[in-house]
This record gives C-alpha cells, sequence and structure tokens, in this order.
C-alpha cells in the first residue's frame, strides 16, 4: 500500500488510471442502483456484450474505438428496449440472439483488422492504468450528460422504477423514460469498459448498488453508498494489484464480489435476528 501511494504521488498515469476510475465509480453508482432496482441485469448485459460490434467496426475502419463502443451500446440499447416493450413472450431468447451476435460481428471485425493490437484486448478484459488522458475527458462528459438527464428526470425514473401501471396513470410517457434508462445503462456500460473491461462490466455496474441495497431503501442512498463502494473497490484493486504486478480489472471484481458474499450472508443473518427477536417479544 506505501508502495502504491508514493507511486500516486509521483506517477502520473496512475494519477489519471484513479481518477479514471472514480468517474467510472459515479456513472456505476447512479445507473447501477436503477439495474438493480427494476431488475433488469440481464438487459444490461445484452447491451454490454453487442458494444463489442461497435468496438471491433471501429478498429476496422479506423476511428476511436470508445467511440464506436457509444454507439453500439446507444443502439442496442433501443433495440433491447422495443423487443422488451413489443416482444414480452420472447424477450430472453431475442436479447440473447442480440448478446450473441453483437460478440460475433465484433470477433468478424477484429480477425479481419489487419495487424491489430492488444489495446483492444485492454477493452475486453480492462487495463485502467492504460487510460489516455482523451478518454479521460471522455467520461467526465459522459458523467455529466448521466448526471444532467438524472437529476432533470428523477421523479420519472422513480415512477417507471417501481410502478409503470401507476405512472402511466399519472401521463408519464413510460416508454420514452424506460428507453431513455436504458440509454443511460448504454453510456455507463461504455465508462466501465476502460476500467474491468466489457466481460466484467455488469459486475461493476450491479455489485456496489445490490450491496448498497441490503442496508437502505432510499434510492437516493442507494446512489450514494453504491459511488462510494465503487469508489473504494477501485482504489482498493489498484492498490492491491499495483505491487505485485497483477490486472487490475479482475482484482477489482474479484474485491466487489468478496464484499458482495459477505454483506449477504451478514445482511441473512442480520434479517434471521431479527425476525426471531420479533417472535420473541411479547403481544
Amino acid at each position: 500500500m506505501t508502495e502504491f501511494l508514493s507511486a500516486l504521488v509521483s506517477q502520473p498515469f496512475l494519477q489519471m488510471s484513479l481518477l479514471a476510475g472514480l468517474l467510472a465509480s459515479l456513472g456505476c453508482g447512479v445507473i447501477g442502483t436503477f439495474v438493480v432496482v427494476k431488475r433488469i441485469t440481464f438487459l444490461a448485459g445484452g447491451i454490454a456484450h453487442s458494444v463489442l460490434a461497435g468496438m471491433g467496426a471501429a478498429v476496422y475502419f479506423g476511428f476511436d474505438p470508445l467511440l464506436g463502443a457509444l454507439i453500439a451500446a446507444i443502439v442496442s440499447a433501443l433495440l433491447i428496449g422495443w423487443i422488451r416493450l413489443n416482444w414480452k413472450t420472447q424477450e430472453d431468447t431475442l436479447i440473447g440472439a442480440i448478446w450473441a451476435m453483437g460478440m460475433a460481428v465484433g470477433l468478424l471485425f477484429i480477425a479481419q483488422t489487419p495487424g491489430y493490437t492488444s489495446s483492444l484486448t485492454s477493452y475486453l478484459f480492462g487495463n485502467i492504468l492504460l487510460v489516455p488522458e482523451q478518454d479521460v475527458w471522455f467520461m467526465g462528459i459522459l458523467d455529466l450528460v448521466l448526471l444532467l438527464i438524472v437529476g432533470l428526470f428523477y421523479r420519472q425514473f422513480l415512477a417507471v422504477i417501481f410502478d409503470e401501471e401507476f405512472a402511466r396513470l399519472r401521463g408519464v410517457p413510460v416508454s420514452f423514460f424506460y428507453l431513455l434508462l436504458l440509454c443511460l445503462i448504454a453510456v455507463t456500460v461504455v465508462l466501465l469498459i476502460h476500467v474491468v473491461g466489457l466481460i466484467l462490466v455488469i459486475a461493476l455496474l450491479t455489485l456496489p448498488a445490490a450491496i448498497a441495497g441490503h442496508y437502505v431503501h432510499s434510492l437516493g442512498w442507494m446512489m450514494l453508498i453504491a459511488t462510494v463502494l465503487g469508489s473504494s473497490f477501485t482504489i482498493g484493486g489498484l492498490a492491491i494489484s499495483y505491487s505485485p504486478d497483477l490486472p487490475a480489472g479482475p482484482t477489482i471484481i474479484l474485491l466487489a464480489g468478496s464484499a458482495y458474499v459477505i454483506s449477504a450472508i451478514f445482511s441473512h443473518y442480520r434479517l434471521k435476528r431479527r425476525a426471531r427477536q420479533s417472535l420473541s417479544m411479547p403481544s
């Protein structure tokens, strides 16, 4: 830990990595809470894995993979949202097909790219230590967009997440805000790609919010705690992986996963103890 802290003071690339992790944690704390409460992890997974098509196309045609990822993520979010709203009986199968086809298209583009480097591998598995400055600026802009939209339409999102039918009765355009929520998930996926990679993105999107949900039931508090937890896992994963030269992305996820397991066990026994205490109380 001491070695990591001294390197953090003197190494600009490590400072940039830490900033990227904190920016990604902000997005994952806010949007991950929506994903966990709405129980749409599978939909988020479909969006995340279809992003590879955009990244592969970007590499093949020679433009920024993150821009390709953002375009593919938003297109797949709208497509998955339309399927969910109109094809509910075949929803899982169709989303699974989009998930698989997105990855297949991406792999085909990558295979046809002459002499592609390991840079794409860093997007797949994450390499937070190699985040360039322009990508950090890009992540900051995406965070501002996320916070602005959530702040403007917080009540509408709240209504759509907890009770779609009631929201319709109140005149809320449910389909529009549902699709907008999926687009925000798409943006968050792109934010997290550099930190843990495309393969592990869903874990960091959902685990901090799931842990927060064990202890608080207010959506605002869940977002705040999930953001703090995501930041802690990112900083902790960076610190743990630095000295032994381990991959930072998997280390961050192992830390988050371990914290979730411990939290789930503690929460389970806490609820059981409360139940026993309520039964033993005299009427």
